[in-house]
């Protein structure tokens, strides 16, 4: 007697659930994200990235990017994702005079997002809480 009801509010909770969980990464990417560490590094170097890495940000607004990094003014532009494949994605910013740039970020269950830059450095960026 129940046992129909039942079912289909645990499908219909399934399905808000899977929506949630299924958001697409142009969506996922929105908001602002500040740099907080750098894997890959030893010593010296892992000291300096880290500080740098401390003071850049990234805000994705609907499809457009601003990214702050010290010592530079920030660069405001389009982006568009480029290609998906899992948790990776590979987004590519186009330059307002012309060309692009693209760079792969992976989104971790921890809440980070993953910026590879070149072979072996990962920078690690949290997204910030809105007040």
């Amino acid at each position: 007697m129940f046992t129909r009801p039942l079912s289909l509010v645990l499908l219909g909770l399934l399905a808000a659930s899977a929506a949630a969980c299924g958001r697409e990464p142009r969506e996922r990417l929105q908001g602002t994200w500040q740099g907080i560490a750098v894997d890959g590094l030893a010593g010296q170097q892992q000291a300096k990235a880290d500080g740098w890495v401390k003071g850049t940000r990234f805000e994705f607004v609907g499809n457009q990017v601003t990214v702050g990094m010290p010592a530079e003014s920030p660069r405001s532009g389009t982006f568009r994702v480029a290609q998906i494949d899992g948790d990776r994605v590979r987004v590519q910013f186009k330059r307002p005079e012309g060309g692009s740039d693209l760079a792969e970020f992976r989104f971790s269950n921890d809440g980070t997002l993953r910026w590879q830059v070149g072979e072996a450095q990962v920078v690690l960026a949290k997204q910030s809480k809105k007040n």
